[in-house]
């Protein structure tokens, strides 16, 4: 898949969650779309067969998400910030404002702990005997 592939297959995608995410035409909620860009990246991640990608495809999705978190977000921003958010004290109240149920709450914050400290997941994660 080319960058021009990801960019057709994802685009409509994107300008939904800032829509979805918009308070008024002008202004965007970014906690929202924080929220939903963490929960597109975890769900695309577990199952890329079924957003037709395949494995080798996300790397190029990373790359056009954080060009579109940047848009909405400042150059500063990227997806990693977004699960850092979803981590943080501010991203526990807005996933509640946001009414995320407890199983959509355990898979932003384990995906939260891959990409945030990838050495102490595999650790927890040998711990409990899944690796």
């Amino acid at each position: 898949m080319t960058v021009t592939d990801i960019r057709a297959q994802f685009s409509d995608v994107l300008d939904d969650i800032e829509e979805r995410s918009s308070v008024t035409e002008r202004f965007v909620d970014k906690n929202l779309y924080r929220l939903y860009l963490a929960t597109l990246w975890a769900n695309v991640v577990l199952n890329p067969v079924d957003a037709g990608l395949e494995e080798a495809d996300l790397e190029l999705l990373h790359e056009y998400l954080n060009e579109r978190i940047a848009i909405v977000l400042g150059d500063a921003a990227d997806i990693t910030e977004c699960f850092r958010f979803v981590n943080s004290k501010a991203g526990e109240l807005a996933m509640n404002e946001a009414q995320i149920n407890q199983t959509h709450r355990e898979l932003l914050l384990y995906f939260s702990s891959m990409i945030l400290d990838p050495d102490g997941h595999r650790r927890w994660m040998e711990e409990q005997g899944n690796l």
